[in-house]
């Protein structure tokens, strides 16, 4: 495991590169896109 906070990214032990936005890339080449929550005051309401 590789953990470089300054860059933003880490490498897991299985081989997942992990994102500081949480995004993913698989060793397999696929990509997980970053999937932050809504925070409280970013939550969005139906017209």
């Amino acid at each position: 495991m590789a953990h470089h906070p300054e860059q933003g990214w880490s490498l897991l032990c299985n081989g997942v590169l992990l994102f500081e936005d949480t995004g993913e890339l698989l060793p397999d080449g696929r990509i997980i896109a970053p999937h932050r929550p809504l925070g409280a005051g970013q939550v969005m309401t139906a017209a």
